[in-house]
């Protein structure tokens, strides 16, 4: 335990801080988490559309490519914000949004 005054402010402040980047940090991954699951859904629509496809039914719904942007430029947004904040580090946060652009595009190459 801190024995000076200034050493419990320190410590006071590190805990309000430690909570309030919590909330941003638990976001991101929501949201990341949110977004790689549309992705998926959107993997398993595109071959139901492919089978489609192949048996000579042309009526296609690209909802999921709309649900899976949707849910990336959320993310992304968020990842932005915690990133400007100081929650997470700048690069930390170009490498995440890489990674979900990387998966959105494999997707719409796939559909």
């Amino acid at each position: 335990m801190a024995n000076h005054k200034s050493a419990l402010k320190r410590m006071r402040q590190n805990e309000k801080r430690r909570l309030h980047n919590r909330v941003y940090r638990t976001r991101v991954r929501t949201l990341i988490k949110r977004a790689r699951a549309q992705i998926a859904e959107g993997y398993a629509e595109a071959a139901k559309d492919k089978t489609k496809a192949a048996i000579g039914v042309a009526q296609t719904d690209r909802s999921y490519l709309e649900a899976a942007r949707a849910a990336t430029k959320a993310a992304i947004k968020d990842l932005d914000t915690a990133a400007s904040r100081g929650t997470i580090h700048k690069r930390n946060a170009a490498r995440r949004k890489s990674r979900l652009m990387k998966q959105l595009a494999a997707l719409e190459a796939q559909s």
